[in-house]
């Protein structure tokens, strides 16, 4: 069969940009790369054969601008669009426009999307194709501001807890668990708001909360031929703020039995809702019961795993979809053999509420040989708060479940990234817990089980790390200002002299508030990394990234600024959306501020203490790196 596209331009940016445009050119394609302003030098561009600048930076400009594709498609000759994740992925109008244009849309039809889109008009589809659905609730028509008088459903607490959502749109927001009935009208307020800022409609559906279910979704895909297929299922129950860390393939909670009832209602629900390419249904899991969350119109993030345990290349059969070729495929075919497992690196501080991160990226080394990594990150690339802060996905597929784990944590310790935060440490640490091991993680576990909070504090440097980066330092040859060569007596300034010890007894390192003098101990650990820089040494181990700055012993040492309790710095780069104090102003302890906003999330800045406004540090607009200090309050002073 001819295809009916030979060129194939991807609609989309980083690591899923890369992973489209390898297989399509695998499958002999030629491809078409788009790009932002921020994006001119990214690694997907560099891989297309064509490229074309859409836009500015910001992704409505961009990324998000239908009208800006559609002519890098005219441009380049484009036939086909694939979408990626995100962005517009899930847009109906843009669907619509792309076969309006005469292209071929790499996804299901724009109506498939526009219905399942809608939570509650998906409830529907699921209910007619016979599948489970969460329990709902009607939401109040009389909700107004809780003031401790209104209690909906006449004070009745055994309806909750609850869960307001957006009816439109996903991500977690406009996502809001309700457990007393007087906290309802807040929530439904809160909800509407984001969702309608978010995605332009604030619908709101009520449904009974599950606890400790597990979030276990479906594989399917489905040709223009009418066949429909599942591969398997996948669990992504590790998440936080409703957004997934882990997922893995096979489930591992899962009866063989409640498995088939689970793929059985997925292609029943792609079937009623005449699905086609790629797909992904989504169930709460509890006990032996299930009930149908929402469809994924696209390709998952998670798509991996699936592909590791079945041998498939998802990327390729949508594009072959696409092109009204036959899946060949039936569905005892399709078997599932190992376990996979997938973590997702994020910029972001695990240790201060998963707030992203952005900056320019030192060293990005990844574990390509024991590991799939999908990735488009790469050493000096510029993280933006422009983009969602995920930076790649680690990957690995094992014989079993404790074999997966044990090759993910050694992946994980072989991953460094430094010059940005990320959760690297923080995952590795999360996967070689009890909690993951036993699989006792549920999709509430990280946001509030107490069991959680030791991963979420803090690592304190390990003294050995002292020791390693103190070596390391002493070990490197350090340029003088001369013009003889680096490993002549005279081109190295380690305090060389004739007839001396050359190695320096203890060199001055810092991290945070502690500041040492480390002696250089022979108690080196093969297992820690050692990177130095002009100004730190970053010492990475499992993961973790611990930072030591090198200050100069002759000038700088003892003038290092330090926050003081006072400051409220910036806990991440982004934008001031708001400033709601001046100078001079008298403000109480918790009381808001201003508003930072960064990759799509608002963080309210409060004051840490009762007392004035000393320092507005910036104005609404404002451009700011982490750490910049927005505000200082000078403490109120005490009756005498």
């Amino acid at each position: 069969m001819t295809r009916p596209y030979g060129t194939l331009l991807v609609a989309n940016r980083g690591e899923i940009a890369v992973r489209v445009i390898r297989a399509a050119k695998a499958a002999g394609l030629r491809t078409v790369a788009v790009y932002s302003g921020a994006d001119a030098h990214a690694q997907h561009v560099e891989l297309a054969d064509v490229a074309v600048r859409i836009g500015p930076t910001p992704a409505v400009a961009s990324y998000l601008s239908i009208d800006a594709l559609l002519a890098a498609a005219a441009e380049t000759g484009a036939e086909a669009v694939h979408p990626g994740y995100g962005f517009l992925s899930e847009r109906a109008e843009f669907a619509r426009a792309v076969t309006d244009a005469g292209l071929v849309w790499v996804g299901p039809p724009a109506g498939v999307i526009e219905l399942m889109g809608r939570k509650d008009h998906a409830r529907k589809v699921a209910e007619r194709a016979g599948v489970p659905v969460v329990p709902s609730l009607d939401l109040p028509s009389d909700l107004s501001p809780s003031d401790g008088a209104l209690t909906p459903y006449g004070g009745d607490k055994s309806v909750f807890p609850v869960l307001v959502k957006a009816a439109a749109g996903g991500g977690g927001k406009g996502m809001r668990i309700v457990r007393d009935p007087e906290h309802l009208a807040d929530a439904a307020d809160a909800a509407r708001r984001e969702a309608g800022s978010a995605f332009g409609d604030d619908t709101l559906l009520l449904e009974r909360f599950v606890e400790s279910g597990r979030h276990v979704e479906v594989q399917v895909l489905a040709d223009t031929h009418g066949t429909v297929l599942h591969l398997f299922e996948r669990d992504c129950s590790v998440q936080r703020r409703h957004q997934k860390v882990l997922e893995e393939a096979p489930a591992p909670t899962i009866s063989a039995q409640l498995r088939l009832r689970l793929c059985d209602a997925a292609v029943a629900l792609a079937t009623e809702v005449g699905y086609i390419g790629a797909g992904t249904v989504e169930f709460l899991v509890s006990g032996d019961e299930f009930f149908f969350l929402e469809m994924n119109t696209r390709l998952q993030v998670e798509h991996p795993v699936t592909e590791a345990v079945t041998g498939l290349d998802l990327v390729r059969l949508q594009l072959s979809v696409a092109a009204r070729e036959p899946l060949g495929l039936s569905q005892q075919d399709i078997a599932v053999s190992g376990h996979a497992i997938e973590a997702r690196v994020y910029a972001e501080d695990p240790y201060a509420g998963f707030l992203p991160q952005a900056g320019r990226v030192g060293l990005a080394s990844w574990p390509t040989e024991s590991a799939r990594v999908d990735t488009a990150l790469r050493s000096g690339d510029e993280v933006s708060t422009a983009y969602d802060p995920m930076l790649g996905k680690v990957v690995v597929h094992a014989d079993d479940r404790d074999a997966a784990v044990r090759a993910l944590c050694a992946a994980l310790d072989r991953t460094v990234i430094t010059g940005v935060p990320t959760n690297v440490g923080f995952v590795r640490t999360l996967v070689a817990g009890p909690e993951y091991a036993h699989a006792a993680i549920d999709t509430g576990w990280l946001d509030g089980d107490p069991a959680a909070k030791p991963y979420l504090r803090r690592p304190s440097l390990p003294d050995a790390a002292w020791g390693q980066a103190a070596r390391a330092v002493l070990a490197e040859p350090r340029p003088a200002h001369t013009d003889e060569p680096p490993d002549h007596p005279f081109g190295v300034a380690d305090g060389w002299r004739l007839a001396a010890d050359r190695t320096p007894a203890r060199v001055l390192l810092r991290a945070g508030d502690r500041t040492d003098f480390v002696p250089a101990a022979d108690d080196a650990d093969p297992a820690y990394e050692v990177l130095v820089g002009e100004d730190a040494v970053d010492v990475v181990h499992q993961g973790q990234v611990y930072r030591l700055e090198r200050p100069d012993a002759f000038g700088a040492a003892g003038q290092h600024g330090v926050a003081t309790d006072s400051d409220v710095p910036a806990p991440m780069p982004g934008t001031v959306l708001a400033v709601a104090v001046v100078e001079g102003e008298l403000v109480e302890a918790g009381q808001a501020l201003g508003v930072l906003e960064a990759m799509k999330m608002e963080l309210t800045l409060t004051a840490p203490l009762a007392g004035t406004v000393a320092l507005v540090g910036a104005s609404a607009g404002d451009q700011v790196p982490i750490g910049h200090v927005l505000f200082r309050v000078d403490p109120a002073e005490e009756d005498a």
